[in-house]
């Protein structure tokens, strides 16, 4: 049952920040936000990768109020996050490869998806044997998960398909007040969402969702090999894994892709973003991710710099995609940018 938000603001924390919707993520906010998602409420909070909106995990009335908020279509599974490995012992079948991805990789950006237990609704799972979980690095959420003692269902807090925010005050811009509370954790670490790696082949893990784990570093730390399997399904199909679809993370403005420094059909309302910054930057609608080329800047800068130039008023923008051979987090930037500009 969702909460009286009359009543909800009535007990809202004093020091309520100097935006209506956004607050510090002080000690008291904490608890009080904690007894809001208690009482089925929804809750924007920080993380390393983006900002989610979360809900208690095994309450079905608030996992079904994140996809009505966010207009996502239940075939679009949730991922849980948890404060530690025992919560994860409760949700899902554990294996000695979910123990060397604990010591190596969390808290941190890595959603692993495992087989589920009974506790775990179809409504989270899309209907799946499976449950998405993992450890968030971020203070805030960590804090609030503990305070809450139990795990959050908490998916990127953006409208479904929109560009994933990576400050408090992205969420607050694209949810006008639909969301009533916003803990700003400042913006995101990474910048971009988490790399999603699928156990349940039990002889290999697949990554499903490329992030700022990459395939190199869990060859490194997991006794099995290691494959990208490149997911992308129509809005018709129930998926694994978040993230998968053909279109996500588009802007409203139309997305051209680029390859190299050579751009074609440039018109004169257009926009230009390259990942490093350009010889000839003078032009006023000439952008950079980063002064250097620096991998995880451009990680980092992607979302908020699609959305800035969104609002401006172009009529396309002209994107420099990473070279298909790019390592690292650079694959997640290819990836995410292939889904914004597909037509499909």
């Amino acid at each position: 049952m969702q909460p009286d938000q009359k009543e909800i603001f009535r007990q809202a924390p004093p020091d309520r920040g100097a935006s209506s919707f956004i607050y510090p993520p002080t000690a008291d906010n904490i608890r009080f936000f904690a007894e809001v998602l208690r009482q089925g409420g929804v809750v924007a909070i920080p993380t390393e990768t983006v900002y989610g909106l979360a809900g208690m995990a095994l309450d079905q009335a608030a996992c079904r109020s994140i996809f009505e908020i966010k207009g996502r279509p239940l075939m679009d599974p949730l991922i849980v996050h948890v404060a530690s490995i025992q919560m994860i012992d409760d949700l899902a079948e554990m294996s000695s490869t979910v123990e060397r991805i604990n010591e190596h990789f969390w808290p941190g950006p890595l959603t692993v998806i495992l087989k589920k237990k009974p506790v775990v609704s179809d409504l989270v799972t899309a209907g799946k044997d499976t449950v998405a979980v993992r450890i968030p690095r971020h203070p805030v959420s960590r804090s609030l998960i503990r305070e809450l003692g139990a795990p959050l269902a908490a998916p990127s807090a953006n409208p479904f398909g929109y560009i994933s925010p990576s400050t408090a005050q992205h969420v607050a811009s694209s949810f006008k007040g639909k969301v009533p509370f916003v803990i700003d954790g400042g913006p995101c670490e990474i910048g971009l969402e988490s790399t999603i790696v699928d156990l349940t082949p039990g002889d290999r893990a697949e990554i499903l969702r490329p992030g700022a784990v990459s395939i190199e570093e869990l060859e490194q730390a997991l006794d099995m090999p290691v494959v990208r399997k490149v997911v992308s399904i129509s809005e018709s199909e129930a998926a694994s894994a978040p993230g998968t679809m053909h279109r996500h993370y588009s802007p409203e403005t139309g997305l051209a892709l680029f390859e190299g420094s050579s751009i074609a059909g440039m018109a004169g309302k257009d926009a230009a973003l390259f990942l490093q910054r350009p010889a000839d930057a003078s032009a006023g609608n000439v952008f950079w991710l980063s002064e250097t080329g620096e991998p995880s800047e451009i990680a980092r800068s992607l979302f908020a710099m699609l959305r800035k130039l969104d609002d401006k008023g172009f009529d396309q923008i002209h994107v420099q995609l990473p070279e298909s051979s790019a390592g690292g987090v650079l694959v997640a930037v290819r990836d995410r940018l292939m889904r914004a500009a597909s037509s499909k």
